[in-house]
């Protein structure tokens, strides 16, 4: 794409901008609007039809109780079903996590993992995570505060700036810190996932260390194939997500039971006090093993994120009622193991495998890593539609997988990035230790974002006071603090990899807001007000031409660029003019009622505004035919499209630093096609424009 549509901002009625940016702005270079409201944290695609948004739980005095996601109740059947969707989907990262969590925290402990206090220190700690982080937190809390029924770091950012009634530059960042630091989430975990499962050969029955070779060539092979298979869509492997990681839960909680009888004495660990003491023993050592700890609540964000997808209460019971024990059963298991053969403890998940079922227990191992990789994937792909939606990032190609439900995505360009970072990951790292020590520093990061996000939504949304407040928040972001910092200390050791790729993201982001928002500048010193246009052309009637036009852009009140252009060069003006606008709102998706408001201002020109939720892709013709039944009639295949187009250039003079202008040209070059984003019939199109410079 040699050049990117632009047009000055949207100045929708009622809307409150983010860094001087008008609710309705694009900030995206075209004539094609898209209003700016915080995104949110991937939503993963769900094995369940995606429920038509509920109303909103924030309100003035907290979130209504009993309200479940989307609004409506759930039946017992529909209960159960829910909940099996939701731990395939939403528990597979953290189910993950007992392949490698309590290896690598005895690992860092004084004693190697030899010692008692760190046996029963490690699993407590990893025990009061699981408890704090994600049962408090998130499934006890944050799952109160939902956007419309959706959840995530950037549907909290949503509700933090409608708390905040007026533009909030903090929140807006650290929206942006949410979205950008979850690339590096989603490249890490397939890895890291996958790895630690196929590393399961190197201790196979009669095979072991004759495999060892093969363990890096297989992890990549299942990994290069999980992502070429991506095109296809995950609904037809979706329906068996469910069922196949409660197997794995189950087997994860078979194998604890069968081991708590090595040494009872492991319930000791679920006493906080030894977490206590074991972090007191090891001094500064005991804050570096926190970020190993944290290994074991990787994926927790994921319980809030995909509330959209299956309502509160099946998450709320698949993790109270089945995964929390699994993973408890689990990890007292492991501990129990080596208080019975300190061994054990180099590698306390495969030495808990009887030999006998070693093989089907590594087979369900590796299921289980694949699709907690594919939730991380296609999480990927909806916080990109997201982003670009908000336009936190330019159009990109996106290609819907299935008819039947619109959270089915594939995005080309991210899924062959994330597989080559992935595989970067693999030949550079080699082991799941290594990468181990590359995990947990994004997670930490969004978690951190969540709870400052969340000290907006109870103190201005929820009306909380002060005391209260500071109550819940304060020893949340305590916490998050101590894990993220205890995890910065990896960075030697590659935990600078996903602040690296965080930091380039939201360098992204930033670079295309900025630039956007200086282009609309521009354009809008140089536009004419659509009012004054009318007069003119009262004035002086140009040759009127039979049928209608329809020009995109992202203020209605201002005369598109390619209307000025098409009465400039052609000097004709059609028979019936639309100035239409597509509209982003701070809600996930809007219903189909409210999706076009339709004004007529005289008998040449009409306003249209079509609105989306950051969550729903743009399908112009089919917006278009909602209009017929407020009474104007067209015909698509008579109708012309005119796209404002705009070639922007460098300027060392103004706006940004050159190198930065660079960026932000490259980027708008490379976006997608509007036509195709919009999918607006290709041979209906008229495309205009002139050279800017930024």
């Amino acid at each position: 794409m040699l050049a990117a549509l632009i047009g000055p901002p949207v100045a929708v009625p009622g809307g409150y901008s983010w860094l001087g940016i008008p609710r309705g702005t694009d900030p995206s270079p075209s004539d094609t609007p898209s209003a700016k409201a915080p995104a949110t944290r991937a939503a993963k695609p769900t094995t369940e039809s995606k429920m038509a948004a509920g109303p909103d739980v924030a309100g003035q005095n907290g979130p209504a109780p009993g309200h479940e996601g989307h609004g409506h109740a759930h039946g017992g059947d529909k209960l159960w079903t829910l909940m099996l969707g939701a731990i395939g989907v939403v528990f597979g990262d953290i189910g993950t996590s007992p392949l490698y969590a309590m290896r690598e925290a005895l690992h860092h402990s004084r004693s190697g993992g030899q010692s008692e206090l760190a046996v029963l220190g490690v699993v407590s700690l990893v025990f009061w995570a699981l408890i704090l982080v994600v049962t408090v937190k998130y499934v006890l809390f944050l799952m109160r505060a939902d956007n419309k029924g959706e959840g995530g770091t950037l549907a909290l950012t949503a509700l933090a700036q409608r708390a905040m009634g007026h533009k909030s530059a903090v929140v807006f960042f650290l929206g942006m810190c949410g979205a950008a630091l979850f690339y590096g989430d989603g490249i890490i975990t397939p890895a890291v996932s996958v790895l630690s499962a196929v590393e399961g050969l190197r201790d196979a029955p009669g095979l072991s260390g004759r495999l060892d070779a093969f363990v890096l060539p297989i992890a990549a092979g299942i990994l290069i194939g999980l992502f070429l298979i991506q095109s296809r869509g995950t609904g037809s492997v979706a329906r068996f997500f469910g069922p196949l990681t409660a197997l794995w839960f189950l087997i994860l909680a078979g194998m604890g039971i069968y081991h708590l009888f090595d040494d009872l004495s492991i319930f000791r660990a679920l006493s906080p006090h030894y977490g206590v003491l074991f972090l007191f023993d090891n001094g500064f050592l005991g804050f570096v093993i926190l970020g190993s700890v944290f290994l074991a609540v990787t994926g927790a964000e994921a319980l809030y994120a995909d509330m959209g997808h299956f309502g509160r209460a099946p998450i709320r019971l698949g993790w109270l009622a089945f995964v929390l024990p699994c993973l408890t059963l689990n990890y007292l298991g492991q501990g129990a193991l080596v208080l019975g053969d300190r061994a054990a403890a180099a590698n306390p998940f495969w030495m808990m495998v009887p030999e006998v079922a070693y093989w089907p227990v590594l087979i369900m191992a590796t299921i289980a890593t694949v699709i907690a990789s594919q939730a991380v994937i296609t999480g990927a792909f909806s916080v990109t539609q997201q982003a670009v939606q908000l336009g936190l990032l330019p159009r990109i190609d996106i290609k819907n997988t299935s008819e039947s439900q619109a959270g089915q995505i594939y995005v080309p360009s991210v899924n062959w990035l994330l597989m080559i970072g992935v595989l970067v990951l693999l030949v550079t790292f080699q082991t799941s230790s290594a990468l181990a020590a590359a995990y947990g520093i994004a997670v930490t990061g969004t978690m951190f974002v969540d709870s400052l996000l969340a000290w907006f939504i109870v103190r201005r949304l929820w009306k909380w006071k002060l005391l209260p407040s500071l109550a819940l928040v304060v020893p949340m972001t305590a916490l998050d603090l101590v894990f993220m910092t205890s995890n910065m200390l990896k960075i030697p050791d590659g935990a600078w990899m996903p602040i690296l790729l965080g930091g380039f993201i939201l360098l992204l982001m930033w670079t295309w807001v900025e630039g956007t928002r200086i282009l609309s500048e521009k354009t809008r010193k140089d536009s004419l007000p659509l009012t004054d246009l009318m007069e003119m052309l009262r004035a002086r009637p140009p040759h009127r031409a039979p049928g209608t036009a329809v020009f995109l852009t992202s203020d209605p009140d201002i005369a598109p660029v390619a209307l000025m252009h098409n009465l400039k060069h052609n000097k004709v003006l059609h028979e019936k003019n639309i100035i239409l606008t597509v509209r982003t709102t701070d809600r996930p998706r809007v219903a189909e009622e409210h999706r076009v408001q339709l004004e007529t201002i005289s008998d040449d020109f009409k306003k249209l505004i079509i609105s989306y939720g950051f969550m729903e892709s743009p399908n112009i013709p089919r917006a278009l035919s909602i209009c017929r039944r407020q009474g104007m009639k067209f015909d698509i295949m008579s109708t012309s499209f005119f796209l404002g187009r705009r070639s922007v250039v460098a300027s060392a003079t103004s706006g940004m630093p050159l190198w930065q202008d660079k960026i932000f040209i490259f980027m708008m070059r490379n976006a997608a096609n509007p036509t195709d984003f919009f999918r607006i019939p290709p041979g209906r199109v008229v495309e205009m424009g002139t050279q800017v410079s930024v």
